[in-house]
């Protein structure tokens, strides 16, 4: 939903195109009363909500304990990449994953848009890769020096074609400045976020607000949800704050102890992107009556996002349950790797080394000609072929290898991760 609102005050009057997380329209920088966004949380009578983060819970703990350690970094590497994907693809940024594939190993596009968005693309996935390996900051996620951090370490590595956001009707560009809160007023739709000088409180009430302490197992993931909404509803940046709010999300859910590279909120956003939008907007509507909370806000609408949300985790996480069954994933695993020594492209004894890599974890180099039953040279020559196409991975020349799950593997081996073309 979107469409152009009249200001009058010829001191910000200046138009901007920018974002509200999703496509939402023109942003008019101009003043704005007080806002106010109480209230943070849905009650704690929301039996639904909790129910439903506690099922999150429970089905985010099963899939974690589905396979070994080492298997879940490469499930994690193809994850961030399609968590990066789908993130993008709600702002209408639309990088196909091969072109993020290429991005991450130093292959970029000559043309400047594509070459662009896969920096960008990549700038997503490293900012991920710190906050799962736990080389993020120690503040909570919804600290304010946090969301600086998110923003200045995506938008910090950005080309700088893409820090711009203009005028449409003069043409004049507006520079967004890596980890700095906007100083001008905004609208977004019919929502107008808290001026720029008045941003301070209210990101100290969501910081008091959504900090875990306090709070029960459940609430703290329904915190999550609702967070989600209020951070948009903030808008704290000039641009980059969907991406943003979805980290900053996925490092709440880690902390709770129920994320995990394994899973995405992403894709059940940008799969719902139509519903994500208007959830979206109908928790920016005041209250409607005396039934509908205490706060300046509807706490019915809050409670609805916050439902929508969940079910978009649970779901996730049961579709990668799905993938991740070990059966089902070996079967692929086999049906893909007969095709490719039926091609000629890789050696029988290949899928004995890939089961044994995914029961495991991990093996040791030495141990190729034990269990491709070849000779040693073969065994060496077999483990190599399988290094040089991503299907195995290690640390170096002589460290144990790993499965990898290079994305021509992937579209196989995971089917409907992706779009189909």
């Amino acid at each position: 939903m979107s469409g152009i609102v009249g200001v009058t005050s010829v001191k910000y009057m200046d138009l901007l195109l920018l974002q509200y997380g999703t496509s939402f329209g023109i942003l008019w920088l101009m003043p704005s009363p007080e806002p106010e966004m109480e209230p943070m949380l849905p009650s704690e009578g929301s039996t639904d909500l909790h129910d439903r983060a506690l099922d999150l819970v429970a089905k985010a703990n099963r899939l974690a304990g589905q396979l070994p350690a080492q298997v879940q970094l490469a499930v994690g590497d193809l994850v961030r990449s399609m968590n990066c994907y789908y993130s993008n693809l709600i702002e209408g940024h639309d990088t196909h994953p091969r072109d993020i594939d290429r991005a991450l190993a130093d292959d970029y596009h000559k043309d400047p848009k594509r070459r662009a968005l896969q920096i960008e693309a990549r700038a997503h996935i490293e900012l991920q890769r710190k906050i799962d390996s736990r080389t993020d900051p120690s503040d909570a996620p919804t600290s304010r020096a946090y969301l600086q951090w998110l923003h200045a370490e995506f938008c910090g590595h950005l080309p700088d074609e893409l820090l711009w956001v203009q005028n449409p009707d003069t043409g004049e560009r507006v520079r967004v400045t890596p980890g700095v809160f906007r100083e001008r007023g905004v609208q977004v739709g019919r929502h107008v976020p808290p001026p720029g000088d008045e941003l301070p409180k209210f990101l100290c009430r969501f910081e008091e607000a959504y900090c875990s302490r306090g709070l029960s197992k459940a609430m703290a993931i329904v915190a999550t949800a609702a967070a989600h909404h209020r951070l948009l509803w903030i808008h704290p940046f000039l641009d980059g704050n969907g991406r943003v709010a979805r980290l900053m999300s996925h490092a709440m859910l880690l902390r709770n102890g129920v994320g995990s590279s394994l899973w995405s909120v992403a894709r059940g956003l940008a799969r719902h992107v139509e519903r994500y939008k208007a959830s979206l907007m109908a928790a920016d509507q005041r209250r409607y009556n005396d039934l509908d909370g205490r706060g300046t806000l509807s706490e019915q609408r809050l409670r609805e996002f916050c439902l929508f949300f969940l079910d978009a985790a649970v779901g996730q996480v049961e579709f990668m349950e799905s993938l991740l069954q070990p059966p089902e994933l070996l079967r692929r695993m086999k049906l893909y790797i007969d095709d490719e020594v039926a091609a000629g492209r890789l050696a029988r004894g290949s899928l004995a080394l890939l089961r044994e890599a995914f029961l495991a974890g991990e093996l040791e180099r030495g141990r190729a000609s034990e269990i491709t039953g070849y000779r040693e040279r073969r065994g060496r020559q077999i483990l190599a072929d399988l290094l040089q196409r991503g299907l195995l991975v290690s640390q170096g020349p002589r460290a144990p290898v790993r499965l990898g799950f290079p994305l021509e593997a992937a579209e196989r081996l995971f089917p409907r991760l992706y779009p189909v073309d």
